[in-house]
């Protein structure tokens, strides 16, 4: 069990993946250092390796120091982009695993969400430091505090159209789409049976949602699930000869043929209004005429 953090407790800011400036961290540090806590910044913060924060070494590094610290309560990613899946097999968790702190981020950061849920230690998917200056992001920023203090808010989503309704109980997991369907068959993949199952993109190409829904439901990542959320599926593309659907309507699709409840619209995702949640939490999912929520059991 990962204890809640304190006024005065150190977390630290790294990025594992795509490079990211000292200034683009301020309105994160200055709102930490508002909750009381103590930032220290990873070597990778201001590093560049072409796109990513420094080589797979010095991310590599950076990460495990933090992760190998005692003194670290909670390790922050500073942005997604792409790069987690390069060092994720040289991570040595054996410390981390019997003094566990908590790993905040979402996007790529799904990589470590999949990985550490193996390991049986919650995780939070949540805002990253490099969007909180971002317009409309302030409830997004009140959630990931919640969390990480200890407290447990309630998630409530507005009716959909493609809802399905009914109740769930089982360990929320999940995150963004696209790095669900990399991981698949590696070491970092998860077991979904009996499970709420939560996903989201950005900028994919609809048949990109498809092919992708096609392959999670072939290897049967969707028949066994306890229930399904559908968060945000931000600045989608088509082709020049369209589709024929948007991402809701594909997902639809191919979840149509299960009967667990399925919520739309959940605030969650590549949108300022993204609500921080705890991977590998028992949760309650209720979906209903009215709309949608979700609590912690």
């Amino acid at each position: 069990m990962i204890q809640p953090l304190r006024r005065g407790d150190k977390i630290a800011i790294l990025s594992t993946a795509r490079k990211v400036s000292l200034q683009e961290l301020e309105a994160a540090i200055q709102t930490f250092e508002s909750w009381g806590l103590y930032v220290v910044l990873g070597q990778t913060i201001g590093a560049s390796y072409n796109q990513f924060a420094g080589d797979d070494a010095l991310r590599l590094q950076d990460f495990q120091q933090m992760l190998d610290d005692p003194g670290i309560k909670a390790i922050v990613c500073a942005r997604g982009g792409y790069g987690t899946t390069r060092i994720i097999d040289q991570v040595d968790f054996s410390g981390f695993k019997k003094n566990p702190k908590w790993l905040v981020g979402f996007s790529d950061v799904t990589t470590l969400h999949s990985h550490i849920h193996n390991l049986g230690v919650e995780t939070i998917h949540a805002t990253m430091p490099v969007l909180f200056s971002k317009e409309g992001t302030a409830e997004a920023i009140e959630s990931m505090r919640q969390l990480l203090f200890g407290e447990e808010p309630q998630y409530n989503a507005p009716a959909h159209a493609f809802n399905r309704t009914g109740t769930a109980q089982g360990q929320l997991v999940g995150g963004n789409l696209s790095m669900l369907h990399t991981l698949t068959g590696t070491r970092s993949d998860i077991d979904t049976r009996g499970k709420i199952l939560f996903l989201e993109d950005l900028d994919e190409y609809l048949y990109h949602i498809d092919r992708m829904m096609v392959h999670l439901d072939r290897s049967g990542k969707l028949s066994q699930l306890a229930g399904l959320i559908v968060g945000h599926m931000s600045d989608m593309h088509d082709n020049a000869i369209p589709f024929g659907k948007d991402a809701y309507e594909i997902i639809a699709e191919h979840t149509g043929k299960y009967n667990y409840p399925v919520c739309y619209n959940f605030p969650v995702g590549h949108e300022a209004h993204n609500l921080a949640v705890v991977c590998g939490r028992e949760a309650k999912l209720a979906v209903s005429e009215n709309g949608s929520s979700l609590v912690y059991c």
